[in-house]
């Protein structure tokens, strides 16, 4: 009984189940088919307003074809209209063509008649003309090929006398007026271009406070002040003066070195030779810095620019350098000036000039080639550091030494004259001393082994140091004898000459 009341429960659920499953596609199927219908009815919505849309859309392009069309058909009806206006004018502009051609044919026709009447005319006119010349001839006694060539001659020498009258008469008014010119220039220039004197002497006066100082600057038996001296290549004269010692020397950068050490040694209060060496060495850097400094404030001053490096230095010594007794970088930056000058007033290049002026003495501070005149010299030097071909031909040709081809030549030349010829601007007695004393140094300089050479006591001595790896004792004694004699055979001297050569050996070591 039990069983069969699970097998009925089990039948009942299995109907229910059939029923439920097919109650539910049925259901489905009825919700799909509404699906399907509204899908269908939502197509058809959309079709009919594509359809409506595309219908709009062609007659909204028909419309803009249709007025395209019609303003080409406008257009063209224009163009057709202005060419047959064209046309009717082109119609108008042929016949009177055709009537002013026909009333040329009938004008060449009288031309040509005219022209026929005209030839007879010459025709006759020349017969007639040569009757006549031919009866000239005849009472002239002469062809008219004679008389043509006479005719000719004489116009020629006419006016080659007159040509000849005017060039002379041109030429000395512009004479004249040349040398009025040239007065009124180099007036004017000199006038804006005087500066003070300045004269250079060959002594330096150094200040001390006490003797003390002295006697700490001469050192114990004169080491300290025989080490400076052989440093410098400067006489330092200490004697009953007070409170001064005098530094004597023809090079002024040697007396500025020399002058500097002793300020610094004095200050520091350590003088033995070491140390001077060590001082001399500094102070001869400083000074080779403080000189490019002073090539480079004059270029700077001067508003010359793109010189080389070299250059800058060279005009930078010229500060310590005099030529007759004119100290060089004033004398060169008073050239400079004169030229820039005369140039502007001749219608030149004034920078060319003034940098020429300037760069005209360079030969001078320069330690290459002693033997060749400063000028070429530093011609050489301009040519060697890329200047101007004009530049190097003017500072070569300034004492005429060249050939001038640069038409800034003549001004640096007369520059140079005009700055050195004012009065007291130069001393002559000074500058032939220091190229007497230069001349001992580069003689002594000459022969091989020596290092350095300095004149002193007012070229009453000349000291020789010879490296002691190149010259032995016995050479160094037959040096200064051979320096001697050629001093005396070759140089003009007042006195004596002392030659002095030192050969020093030194071993050095470092403990470490």
């Amino acid at each position: 009984m039990f069983l069969y009341i699970i097998l009925s429960a089990i039948a009942g659920a299995a109907l229910a189940l059939a029923i439920y499953i097919l109650v539910s596609r049925a259901a489905s199927k009825g919700r799909a088919n509404a699906i399907v219908e509204k899908a269908n009815l939502e197509a058809e919505s959309i079709k009919q307003q594509k359809i409506l849309q595309a219908k709009e859309k062609f007659l909204q392009l028909k419309g803009e074809h249709e007025e395209f069309v019609n303003k080409k058909n406008n257009e063209l009806r224009d163009r057709e209209n202005n060419i047959k206006s064209r046309e009717g004018q082109l119609k108008q502009q042929q016949g009177e063509l055709d009537r002013k051609q026909h009333d040329l044919d009938s004008q060449k026709g009288q031309v040509n008649a005219l022209k026929t009447k005209l030839d007879a005319k010459m025709e006759e006119c020349e017969r007639v003309t040569a009757q006549v010349n031919k009866e000239l001839e005849n009472i002239a006694g002469m062809s008219a090929e004679d008389a043509r060539k006479m005719l000719v001659e004489n116009m020629k020498a006419e006016a080659r006398s007159e040509a000849q009258a005017y060039i002379n008469d041109t030429m000395d008014e512009a004479r004249l007026n040349a040398a009025r010119e040239a007065k009124r220039i180099v007036i004017n220039t000199i006038q804006r271009t005087a500066t003070e004197t300045a004269i250079e002497n060959a002594v330096t006066t150094f200040p001390i406070d006490n003797d003390e100082v002295k006697g700490r600057i001469i050192g114990r038996e004169g080491r300290n002040i025989r080490a400076l001296e052989a440093a410098t290549g400067v006489e330092i004269v200490v004697d009953d003066t007070p409170d001064a010692i005098l530094l004597s020397a023809f090079d002024p950068v040697r007396r500025e070195v020399a002058r500097l050490s002793l300020h610094q040694l004095v200050i520091d209060g350590r003088i033995h030779p070491a140390r001077i060496e060590e001082v001399v060495a500094k102070v001869s850097k400083q000074l080779e810095d403080e000189i490019l400094e002073t090539g480079k404030r004059t270029c700077i001053d001067m508003g010359i620019h793109g010189l080389n490096l070299e250059l800058v230095k060279l005009i930078g010594r010229m500060k310590y350098r005099s030529s007759y007794g004119q100290n060089l970088l004033q004398h060169s930056r008073e050239v400079a000036n004169i030229c820039a000058i005369m140039a502007s007033e001749l219608g030149l290049n004034p920078k060319i000039a003034r940098r020429a002026g300037l760069l005209h003495d360079i030969g001078k501070v320069s330690d290459l080639d002693p033997e060749l005149p400063h000028a070429i010299l530093g011609a050489k030097l301009a040519e060697q550091y890329k200047e101007r071909p004009e530049i190097c031909n003017a500072v070569g040709a300034h004492h005429e030494e060249m050939e001038m081809t640069s038409i800034y030549a003549p001004l640096v030349l007369v520059g140079d004259a005009i700055s050195g010829a004012r009065p007291g601007a130069r001393r002559e007695v000074i500058e032939s001393y220091i190229k007497r004393l230069k001349g001992m140094e580069d003689l002594a300089a000459s022969y091989p082994g020596v290092t350095k050479s300095y004149a002193i006591q007012a070229g009453r001595e000349l000291r020789v140091i010879v490296g002691a790896e190149e010259v032995t004792d016995d050479q160094a004694a037959r040096l200064s004898t051979d320096i001697a004699q050629r001093i005396q055979d070759e140089m003009t001297y007042p006195g004596q000459v002392k030659i002095t050569v030192i050969r020093e050996t030194r071993s050095v070591a470092i403990a470490k």
